[in-house]
């Protein structure tokens, strides 16, 4: 692959430390939620910055297909949701990801049909297929 744009970003302390993108653009504290463990407070966490990513990535992917398909999008919201639980292979941890889409004024059956080719178009999709479990929930 020719690379047209890498992202980079700087983690100090892991969950408990902090990222900075390289443009300082993005710089977060993170810290571990208590769900996991840790103090939860203010900050944020890979798995929040993971379904930012990806809901934009996917959204997009979205407009794209649908404009392809003469599709006109509107007020479509996508809700990324990604969970953390043990993986019972290994007593590690694993990801799971729903995609809740909303595309208003659009027929259910078309809202599906755009939603999985969204899917196989994504590169977060593309990323994540045959290594976690996706789920697609059109709403």
């Amino acid at each position: 692959m020719e690379a047209l744009y890498t992202a980079t970003a700087t983690v100090k302390g892991g969950r408990t430390g902090s990222v900075t993108s390289s443009d300082g653009v993005l710089k977060h504290d993170l810290k571990m939620p208590k769900e996991l463990g840790g103090s939860g407070g203010e900050g944020t966490n890979p798995e929040q910055l993971f379904a930012a990513g990806y809901g934009a990535c996917y959204e997009s992917a979205l407009a794209n297909v649908a404009r392809k398909a003469g599709v006109k999008l509107e007020d479509v919201v996508v809700t990324s949701n990604v969970s953390i639980g043990k993986d019972p292979a290994d007593d590690g941890f694993q990801l799971s990801v729903r995609l809740d889409v909303s595309m208003p004024g659009v027929d259910h059956s078309q809202a599906e049909d755009l939603a999985r080719k969204a899917h196989d178009f994504c590169p977060y999709s593309k990323a994540t297929r045959g290594n976690i479990d996706v789920v697609l929930n059109v709403v």
